[in-house]
Parts: C-alpha cells; sequence; structure tokens
C-alpha cells in the first residue's frame, strides 16, 4: 500500500484523490454529530457499491479502444514500405477491434447489470441480517421503499451524494480526459469492480461487526472509516497506474513483417556480412 500513497502519485491523479479522500472523511462527521452507527456505516458503504457497479456501466458503454492496445513490431524506421505495410494493418485491426468491441456490449452490459445487481441484492440482505435490521423490509421480506426509508432515518442521502460525485469526477477526470476508455475494453471491465468490492467489503464487514459487538464504539469507527478511506485510495491510484501504463505492458501484437514475406535485411547486418 505504501508505494500507492507516495506523493508523486497524489501528483499524477491530485483531483480525483482528494475528491475521493474528502468524499470518505464525511463519515466522520456522521459518527461524530448525527449518531451515526455501524450499520450507518456499513449500509453506506454498501450503496457506495451501487454507484461503483452504475458508473461502470457507463465506462462499458463508453469505452472505445484505439491503437493504445496496438503495439507495433520491432520495424526498421528506415524501412518505409514495411513501415506502411505494418500502420496500415494496425488501422485494420484497430477497426476489427472496435467492432469487435461494441459488439460484445450488446451482451456483457446486460449480463454485468443483472449479475453484479444480483451481488449487491445478497450483499445488501446479508448486511441488514447480521446487524439484525431484517425488521426493517429490506431484503426477501421487504420492498425497495423501506430501504429508501432506512436511508431517509439514518440521514445517508447527503453523503451518498457526495460519494457519488467523487466517483462521478474520477468518471470525468481520468477515464474521460486522460483517456484511459481507449486503453479498456468491455470484457475487462465486466470484471474490473469485483476485485476492489470484495476486498474493500471484506474489511468494512469485519470492522463494522467488531464496532457493532463493542456497542459502536466511535474509537472503533473512527478507525474503520479511516482504514476504508486509506485502502479506497490506494487501491484508487493502482487502477489509475495500471490503466496509463497498459499500452506499455501490452505484448507486441503486430508483427515485423505481414505473413508470407520474407524478411528484409537489417541495414547494419548486411553492412557488417559485406
Amino acid at each position: 500500500m505504501v508505494k500507492f500513497l507516495q506523493f508523486r502519485d497524489f501528483d499524477d491523479y491530485r483531483t480525483s484523490a482528494w475528491a475521493l479522500v474528502a468524499a470518505n472523511a464525511l463519515p466522520l462527521f456522521g459518527v461524530l454529530f448525527l449518531g451515526w452507527d455501524a450499520f450507518s456505516i456499513v449500509i453506506l458503504y454498501w450503496s457506495e457499491n451501487v454507484i461503483i457497479g452504475a458508473i461502470n456501466v457507463l465506462k462499458m458503454i463508453t469505452c472505445r479502444p484505439g491503437d493504445e492496445l496496438l503495439i507495433l513490431g520491432d520495424v526498421d524506421p528506415n524501412d518505409k514500405l514495411n513501415r506502411a505495410r505494418m500502420e496500415r494493418s494496425r488501422g485494420q485491426s484497430v477497426k476489427l477491434l472496435r467492432l469487435a468491441n461494441d459488439g460484445s456490449k450488446l451482451f456483457f452490459v446486460p449480463f454485468f447489470i443483472i449479475h453484479y445487481g444480483g451481488f449487491c441484492f445478497v450483499h445488501g440482505v446479508l448486511i441488514f441480517a447480521i446487524f439484525g435490521r431484517e425488521a426493517g423490509g429490506f431484503g426477501p421480506f421487504g420492498g425497495f421503499d423501506n430501504l429508501l426509508h432506512v436511508f431517509t432515518n439514518e440521514h445517508l442521502w447527503w453523503c451518498v451524494a457526495a460519494l457519488a460525485a467523487s466517483h462521478l469526477w474520477s468518471f470525468a477526470v481520468n477515464y474521460l480526459r486522460r483517456g484511459e476508455y481507449r486503453r479498456s475494453s468491455v470484457p475487462v471491465l465486466m470484471f474490473q469492480p469485483y476485485a476492489r468490492i470484495v476486498i474493500l467489503h471484506v474489511a468494512i464487514l469485519i470492522g463494522g461487526f467488531i464496532a457493532a459487538a463493542l456497542g459502536s464504539n466511535v474509537v472503533v469507527l473512527l478507525i474503520l472509516i479511516v482504514g476504508k478511506t486509506l485502502l479506497d485510495l490506494s487501491l484508487h491510484l493502482a487502477e489509475r497506474q495500471r490503466n496509463a501504463t497498459a499500452a506499455i505492458s501490452q505484448p507486441s501484437i503486430m508483427p515485423d513483417r505481414l505473413p508470407g514475406e520474407e524478411e528484409a535485411p537489417h541495414p547494419t547486418r548486411a553492412a557488417s556480412e559485406r
């Protein structure tokens, strides 16, 4: 985690990192002044999962992989004819890649909504059951209106809006403006949110259970919030770095010569042989 908290990472992604920290700091106000307990914190973070899923749908719809994902092979810069052929071949490959990516949206986007939505539903039912709030109506025996009632009674909506704004800001700044949508593909985005929410919410559920067992001790809740913020920030910066270096880490998929062509002699090698 330490290497992702270095100042240079903040410098590269300063705005989205600070927006994330600010939004994650707001539950501190709820604990100190609004009387939020462990259930309030955990269900708030559960709602963040729903936000992340909705934004991931936007990512899947808007992603359009470009030639950053297609690396030109080792071509002699002086071999203009061969290089021109490679460029034409790469252009055709980009078109095919985009066509396949756009076609895959018809399947993966609805599948993700159903699968991820079911995952969040089951996760929510478990939270209400673990923290003894099944009587609140959320789950197999309740309705969506009762869930909204819980968020209203706990005064969570303003914090939900802040978390949503933080993730939307990252989507606009990093994914769209920094061009991450050109280095992503639908099948990759399909599974991307799961690793993050599993890591975060295993830690959150354990921390929330401990806090509830201790009577929603304020100190334990504050430790839970700070720990979640640091873990969330490290995962956010790790994702930014991974997306920024996606093109560099891709293997070369463009050959240095077309099939059926004889390999052109390398200029320096030919000179040495003479």
